[in-house]
């Protein structure tokens, strides 16, 4: 796990990301997305008040759902971990059973289709892992697993809007979805944090970070860029993220769409292996001490910043076409290396995917890219994800010539903005740039089976 140590920056990078999904596979795997749901949540205010010392939290979410059924009486939650205190509607308390890592919630009177209904939920627990404590830097940030702080819906194709307020200790400067509404001190050595997500987000994508931040900030374009790092100048902040707003103006050519908001943030934590947040990232202060030596390393850099499109815009309907997220960032990072460093920055890269490519042949270990399901993958798994799913978008770039490629990934971001996709959504997309019939490389590079058409 000591991520950051290798300065061979091809095998950081790929090793860095394989150990990120790891923990992100293992809080995805359980959502309540494995089933169909009978309601859609439109919207969530909560108010977390998490205890550096003692590395829990309580919270309260009051939770804004339609149903999607004729009539429903009964909702089902992910809240992996966390203890239910109460759950109410209005002032009437509603009876509930925690069982597993889900909270299913009896309502009074069933809950008609397209009917607006809230419950309110009070919650304490002790994240495994979901929201990260360090208590000797004074640190706290969130990490993959959502409801492991958050009770809701976990699952990728569950977009809502999000009021977030969060308690913290006084002094700290801290980050969190959408725009900062107010920051207030409630006279007890604590202050409140309130962010306003309003365009809607898979949940998976929430989530703050806080501590005794140095801060910088530059232009990038219209968006803001914000950075945030304990032991680091301003300059040096600024030096580490100095091509972010390059890489989002170049991204925002590619995917034909703006960066969905007006700032974007980037800190540096304690430790992680990186994590896209809706309007920010996570990096390791190890990481970033990598960057100020070698300008190089800034991929992972531009993978977080790509998956601001490719991961929170569009994103896979379900974990069995992770490939739409994560191969497609590692693709798109190595394309913006190839515009900022050159062909041979991006051949390396290719390189490195078709090696491990390779190897899972050799071993019996390759897979198509959709899953069947993504329950306890192995770094295997994880590798046809991240470096197959690369190639494989490389392979159709020389398959169809830059423009009809481009065009293709332009009109497939422009089309499915805001929703949830599959594999086959992606097709029909190159399909009708290119004026090509792309099965037979999809069947063999992406399905199991060849899907009906």
């Amino acid at each position: 796990m000591a991520v950051g140590k290798d300065r061979n920056p091809a095998r950081t990078r790929v090793g860095a990301r394989a150990l990120r999904c790891a923990g992100l596979a293992l809080a995805l795997a359980w959502t309540a997305a494995a089933s169909a749901r009978d309601i859609d949540i439109r919207h969530y205010v909560a108010r977390i008040e998490p205890d550096l010392k003692t590395r829990s939290l309580k919270g309260e979410v009051a939770i804004r759902f339609v149903a999607t059924v004729d009539a429903t009486d009964l909702i089902v939650l992910d809240r992996d971990g966390l203890d239910i205190d109460r759950v109410r509607e209005g002032e009437r308390s509603l009876s509930f059973d925690q069982t597993g890592r889900v909270l299913k919630v009896r309502l009074s009177r069933p809950a008609l289709r397209g009917q607006l209904r809230e419950i309110t939920v009070a919650y304490h627990g002790s994240p495994r892992f979901g929201l990260q404590f360090h208590p000797e830097r004074r640190q706290i940030y969130t990490l993959f697993s959502t409801a492991q702080w958050l009770v809701g819906i976990d699952a990728p194709d569950e977009r809502a809007s999000l009021d977030l307020s969060v308690v913290l200790p006084t002094g700290l400067k801290a980050v969190g979805n959408g725009y900062l509404v107010g920051r207030r001190s409630l006279g007890n050595g604590s202050e409140l944090h309130r962010w306003r997500q309003t365009v809607p987000m898979p949940a998976y994508t929430y989530g703050f970070a806080a501590g005794p931040f140095e801060e910088a900030s530059d232009r990038g374009s219209k968006v803001r860029l914000r950075y945030l790092g304990a032991g680091y100048s301003q300059n040096e902040l600024r030096r580490i993220f100095a091509d972010s707003g390059d890489m989002l103006r170049y991204f925002e050519r590619r995917a034909g769409v703006p960066y969905p908001g007006g700032v974007y943030t980037q800190a540096l934590v304690a430790r992680t292996i990186g994590q896209e947040h809706a309007g920010f990232s996570l990096l390791s202060e190890e990481y970033g001490r990598g960057v100020l030596g070698d300008r190089r390393d800034e991929s992972l850099i531009a993978h977080e910043a790509a998956h601001q499109w490719w991961g929170n815009l569009v994103t896979c309907r379900d974990w069995g076409h992770f490939w739409l997220n994560e191969g497609f960032a590692n693709f798109l990072a190595a394309s913006y290396m190839e515009q900022r460093f050159g062909r041979e920055e991006y051949l390396k890269q290719v390189d490195g995917w078709r090696r491990r490519y390779e190897k899972l042949k050799e071993t019996g270990k390759d897979k198509p890219l959709v899953f069947p399901d993504w329950d306890k993958p192995s770094g295997d798994d994880r590798a046809v994800v991240y470096q197959k799913g690369a190639y494989v978008l490389h392979l159709l770039r020389e398959e169809l010539g830059e423009a009809a490629f481009w065009n293709g990934l332009r009109e497939y971001t422009r089309a499915h903005r805001g929703t949830a996709v599959t594999s086959q959504d992606f097709e029909r997309s190159m399909e009708q740039a290119s004026g090509r019939d792309l099965s037979a490389f999809f069947a063999t590079w992406v399905y199991p089976s060849a899907p009906a058409r």
